[in-house]
């Protein structure tokens, strides 16, 4: 079991974000976590990687690295590609000696061929498309081959045709690292094309857990009204 997660709560004031909360992630497979703006869905991935600490429940993950794809590539201006993919080796204290140059230099032509790009290690993120930003930081975050991949919304802000290239490579990541992966998405086509299972949150609770043929099949009011995007239904956005 690669990730585990039983009755998380977390709280911000007065406003339980996320209410009892329990689901599984299995190695080599893919959890999509749906539902509006303001369910819960982003905060979840903060608590499973520790950028904000849960108010009771457990999260258990399988030893290893905890890779994050941010939902704007957050990229490093200032340094070129090369660079930014081999952060983590050369700063961290437990990987910084660890490789010689040359070794850090196959490691990012061997990740950037996995997400499809050769040839642009010198350069700098502004001299790349949204698309290949995003497909930066997916090369970023799989340096470490990490157990567990978490993304938070991969395909905003893409076009139709980056986004299913985008996809693609979350589904050719899963099978090339055998990692638990968890995809915070909206887009249909996300969840469709990547997800084994979902589960949708709204007001912090799962009010449905399946597969994704069983999503479209809308057999309850949450599901039909977030697969035909009705205004109409038990779930209200938050202004």
């Amino acid at each position: 079991m690669s990730i585990e997660v039983k009755n998380l709560v977390k709280t911000f004031g007065d406003k339980r974000v996320i209410d009892d909360v329990s689901f599984k992630v299995e190695d080599g497979e893919t959890l999509a976590i749906v539902g509006f703006s303001g369910s819960g869905k982003s905060t979840i991935l903060k608590l499973i990687c520790g950028l904000i600490e849960k108010d009771s429940g457990d999260i258990i993950t399988s030893e290893g690295d905890i890779a994050m794809v941010f939902q704007y590539s957050a990229l490093f201006d200032s340094l070129n590609v090369a660079d930014n993919i081999t952060f983590a080796l050369t700063e961290r204290k437990d990987l910084r000696k660890k490789y010689t140059q040359e070794e850090l230099n196959s490691i990012v032509t061997k990740k950037l061929e996995l997400v499809g790009l050769q040839g642009i290690e010198k350069k700098f993120p502004s001299e790349l498309s949204g698309g290949m930003q995003k497909r930066v930081s997916f090369a970023r975050a799989i340096v470490t081959e990490p157990k567990t991949i978490l993304y938070d919304e991969p395909t905003a802000g893409l076009d139709p045709i980056s986004s299913t290239l985008i996809e693609d490579y979350i589904v050719r990541l899963k099978e090339e690292t055998h990692a638990a992966s968890i995809v915070v998405t909206h887009q249909m086509s996300t969840i469709t094309r990547t997800a084994n299972k979902l589960i949708m949150l709204y007001d912090g609770r799962i009010v449905f857990a399946g597969t994704p043929k069983e999503m479209l099949r809308q057999d309850n009011e949450y599901t039909k009204q977030f697969v035909t995007a009705s205004l109409e239904g038990p779930m209200r956005m938050i202004a």
